[in-house]
């Protein structure tokens, strides 16, 4: 495997854009209620309370997809905050009116790469969890460095993560199930919840990408990883 360090990750991407075409109803949401709903990407640390009015506790998904899923999980936990991470603009169309129909107050959506996004706006010390709910397994070998659960990237989404936050992880790919475990597992500041893969997580809606893989005989592999307290450290 190679070694990855923070230089050498930089202007690596972990997605690719894709060109696939915007419905009437997505681009009018866009146009509509991108201004509301989105914040744009800046250069420097945001603030939650500022952000949503309120110091409920913040989720991150990191790459949505179409966002029914995220939807449907912000519209069951009015109690938290999320914000939804993707470079795909049907798909923000999509999440937006999702947003709009189900009268979302606690959802957000950044439009921009996730790994500037968290080094740039995201203070260390302050998600309550991560999503990261089928991502590009990126299954040839050579584009394996794109992959997002491989360290440093693992660390960074550590360093941000609150003490005791989780990170949920599925995905249908078991090659990159399983390096992503090895990859959280050798990231210091996080323990793995299970012995391996977790159980499924009944609170996770069915996403697209996950309907695709169980119609092609895809198992479903899920992770959990809690971030140490301090003392579980040993500070």
């Amino acid at each position: 495997m190679m070694e990855m360090n923070e230089n050498n990750m930089r202007g690596i991407h972990t997605y690719v854009l894709r060109t696939g075409r915007m419905t009437e109803a997505q681009k009018k949401a866009y146009s509509i209620h991108s201004a509301r709903w989105c914040i744009p990407y800046q250069n420097s640390i945001i603030n939650f309370t500022d952000v949503f009015e309120n110091v409920n506790p913040v989720v991150i998904e990191i790459g949505f997809g179409m966002g029914r899923a995220t939807a449907i999980i912000a519209a069951e936990n009015p109690d938290k905050n999320y914000i939804g991470i993707e470079v795909h603009k049907p798909g923000i169309g999509k999440l937006l009116v999702e947003i709009e129909q189900r009268g979302l107050s606690n959802l957000r959506i950044i439009e921009y790469d996730a790994i500037e996004i968290l080094e740039n706006m995201i203070p260390d010390d302050s998600v309550s969890a991560f999503h990261v709910f089928f991502p590009d397994p990126w299954p040839k070998k050579r584009h394996h460095k794109r992959r997002l659960m491989r360290r440093p990237r693992t660390d960074l989404i550590a360093r941000k993560l609150a003490p005791g936050g989780c990170i949920f992880m599925a995905t249908d790919w078991q090659p990159y199930g399983e390096e992503a475990c090895s990859e959280l597992a050798a990231t210091p500041a996080l323990e793995n919840l299970y012995n391996g893969f977790a159980p499924v997580q009944a609170w996770r809606p069915e996403t697209a990408f996950e309907k695709k893989g169980k119609a092609q005989s895809h198992g479903i592999y899920e992770l959990v990883f809690r971030k140490k307290r301090q003392e579980e450290n040993g500070d």
